[in-house]
């Protein structure tokens, strides 16, 4: 596989240590709306890490992202995503409704934070942007199990923003994910 040339690209190196000692700073500077001031990083960062992955895979001889089928494409992806450093994903469907993407080792994650709610913030609008380019209507992402607060990994669940937005009221008002996500299939 052809490596992902930074120099070449938008993107750079950045320390999961930094992407942490931020998230830290934004919550004590502006306590619970420092998500979205992430959220809207992320999802600056979507189109730069998706045209990042189309010269990728160009330089490995596969078609462009629009041309694969969702399983060359979900392959593809979770191979791009490793090779970044963000992490190693799983890609499913959930009951028809949603997607998920699953990670035992998202990069944004940090175990030692301890936080009390799902915090990879900056990844849901990097994964909403970048998912959402080869959709047919924009995307939304919602974490809804987080390294940072004590599970075994991250799942963002994928879909459209009504459907993310119902799930997320559902879930606000204490309804597990899993069973919001039954309720609208």
């Amino acid at each position: 596989m052809a490596p992902v040339e930074l120099a070449s690209s938008q993107l750079v190196a950045f320390p999961r240590l930094s992407l942490a000692a931020l998230r830290s700073a934004l919550l004590r500077d502006f306590g619970g709306n420092f998500a979205a001031y992430l959220q809207e990083a992320g999802y600056a960062g979507g189109a730069p890490v998706f045209e990042a992955f189309r010269a990728w895979l160009a330089a490995q001889g596969a078609p462009a992202p629009e041309a694969l089928d969702v399983d060359a494409f979900q392959a593809r992806a979770t191979a791009f995503f490793v090779e970044t450093g963000w992490g190693s994903i799983a890609i499913s469907s959930l009951d028809g409704v949603a997607a998920a993407i699953d990670s035992p080792d998202w990069a944004e994650a940090d175990p030692a934070s301890a936080m009390p709610y799902p915090a990879c913030y900056y990844s849901m609008g990097l994964l909403s942007d970048f998912f959402g380019r080869t959709a047919d209507a924009p995307l939304a992402v919602l974490e809804v199990e987080c390294r940072s607060n004590g599970h075994d990994r991250c799942r963002f669940l994928v879909g459209s923003a009504e459907v993310m937005g119902k799930i997320y009221e559902r879930v606000a008002a204490g309804t597990a994910y899993g069973d919001a996500l039954r309720e609208l299939a």
